[in-house]
């Protein structure tokens, strides 16, 4: 098994629960586990990987946040869509963005003879503002 930085999440844990306002003992009986769990979790001791799931979405991140941060990841913060209930939404992140642009040059310049170098910008530019305006992606 893979090295796990448990003093990563404790410190991103515990910011998070502060950033969002909750004591740890709100924040344990919101997830279902005992205040001493939580309290492990914020000292970087090792729990069960279900109450690493269980602590997700008190703090408004992604499941699989938790262990994804032991394993050097950043958390994904949610937020819930006001139009759809039960539905959680993430912010693309910066990186997304450029990806995606590089894949619509990719296949611009797989697919089409002839456009510029600015051309193919300007389409990927064009591609992913477009899927920003129709709230396919974040950013």
């Amino acid at each position: 098994m893979a090295p796990r930085d448990l003093d990563a999440l404790a410190k991103a844990v515990k910011n998070r629960r502060i950033e969002i306002g909750l004591g740890y003992k709100n924040a344990a009986k919101q997830a279902g586990i005992s205040p001493e769990t939580w309290k492990r979790i914020e000292t970087a001791q090792q729990v069960r990987e279900l109450s690493y799931a269980k602590v997700d979405p008190v703090l408004h991140w992604a499941p699989g946040s938790c262990m994804g941060v032991l394993a050097g990841k950043s958390p994904i913060p949610v937020t819930p869509a006001a139009e759809a209930p039960g539905v959680s939404i993430s912010p693309v992140p910066p990186e997304a963005l450029a990806a995606a642009k590089d894949v619509v040059q990719l296949a611009t310049i797989a697919t089409t003879s002839g456009l510029t170098a600015e051309e193919i910008r300007a389409l990927s530019e064009r591609v992913v503002a477009d899927l920003k305006k129709k709230g396919l992606l974040g950013g």
